[in-house]
């Protein structure tokens, strides 16, 4: 009987069908060393997902870092090219705190980025993509968008000081309407109540901001929102909007979105326009991109996979070697994974227990 065949994990699936998924929209592969100097990260840490950043000490005296984030090395290394975008994905490990084991892990990281003369097209490209990723690694899956315009647009016009707009930008993402009730007293917040109420299907969101978003800064943004998701739905990429997405402004503007995948608690891919972010570090393109966090996927695989394995095989100690591999050999012929143990390991999930021992099987001299 043909040996069973073992399916990839599913980050490793994932990894091989998005990298032709990019391929075939012409991105070039991004490939960076594994540290950059700490100052990179220092400048810019507000941008990282994780604080910890694991530094060392470079034989020239300067202070290195394992690499976080690989979005601010990609826009280090950009080269300016008039008229062009840059159309860049990477298959990389960065180094930070997992959001599962909140512990440094060794995460790999995929995702891409296009830098240079962005358009309406490369941001729908960008954002279609996005949606086809989260459909390669599972068709239960979601993508949501928020606009960050709109969002200041509409916090802007009640003229609040920093530190109350910025607690007010932190209940709008956590949909608290009592939260900014209480923040804005006396103030006219039915827009924003609106804002944090509406969500759904991006058709039904917009028409229910369209009062609120009649002219000036809150118009453009309400236009060019809809613009992007009447061209996605032209093409078949169904995203709902959801304006509790609120990123940091400081690096955000325009289009920004979150994809999710069901039977994860969290998002697994984030992305949006970072004009912002080019010009601080001192470019004058602009960008938009998104990365996917692979080591959410495990907590996928763990849970869909019923089994670690369907045979666990238990043998005592002096068992005949040569008959117990050919108990094993025998299973695994029969399309069935196979662990030879002495005792049964914690935690394993195995579909059948086989004593070797009541096999009878014997050593054929």
């Amino acid at each position: 009987m043909k040996p069973r065949e073992y399916p990839l994990k599913p980050e490793e699936r994932v990894l091989f069908a998005l990298r032709g998924l990019y391929q075939s929209y012409g991105y070039s592969q991004f490939k960076m060393s594994k540290f950059e100097e700490y100052d990179l990260y220092v400048r810019n840490k507000d941008f990282l997902i994780s604080d910890g950043v694991i530094t060392f000490t470079d034989t020239d005296g300067r202070l290195m870092a394992l690499k976080p984030d690989v979005t601010l090395s990609i826009i280090k290394n950009a080269r300016e090219v008039p008229g062009c975008v840059q159309k860049l994905y990477y298959n990389e490990n960065v180094y930070r705190v997992s959001g599962s084991t909140h512990s440094f892990k060794e995460i790999m990281q995929t995702g891409l980025e296009c830098i240079g003369d962005v358009d309406l097209y490369n941001l729908c490209e960008v954002i279609s993509l996005a949606a086809k990723s989260l459909k390669v690694i599972d068709a239960r899956s979601a993508l949501e968008l928020s606009h960050m315009g709109v969002v200041s647009a509409l916090v802007d016009a009640l003229g609040l000081d920093g530190e109350t707009r910025g607690a007010v930008l932190t209940c709008i993402g956590e949909k608290n309407a009592d939260g900014v009730r209480k923040l804005c007293p006396g103030k006219a917040i039915d827009a924003l109540l609106t804002l944090i109420a509406a969500h759904g299907p991006a058709a039904n969101v917009i028409a229910a901001l369209r009062p609120w978003c009649a002219e000036g800064a809150a118009k453009a943004a309400l236009d060019e929102l809809q613009a992007v998701t009447d061209a996605l739905s032209a093409n078949g990429v169904d995203v709902g909007v959801d304006f509790s997405i609120v990123n940091d402004m400081n690096y955000y503007n325009g289009v920004v979105f979150m994809g999710y995948i069901d039977g994860i608690p969290a998002s697994v891919l984030s992305g949006g326009q970072y004009d912002k972010l080019m010009q601080r570090m001192g470019k004058r393109e602009r960008a938009v991109g998104f990365a996917i966090y692979m080591d959410l996927l495990e907590r996928l695989e763990d849970a869909r996979r019923p089994y670690d394995v369907d045979t666990l095989l238990l043998y005592d100690e002096g068992a005949d070697v040569a008959a117990l591999a050919r108990a094993v050999r025998t299973l695994t012929e029969q399309g069935k994974s196979v662990l030879a143990q002495k005792a049964i390991p914690a935690k394993l999930r195995y579909r059948e227990l086989v004593r070797f021992a009541e096999l009878g099987i014997r050593n054929e001299e």
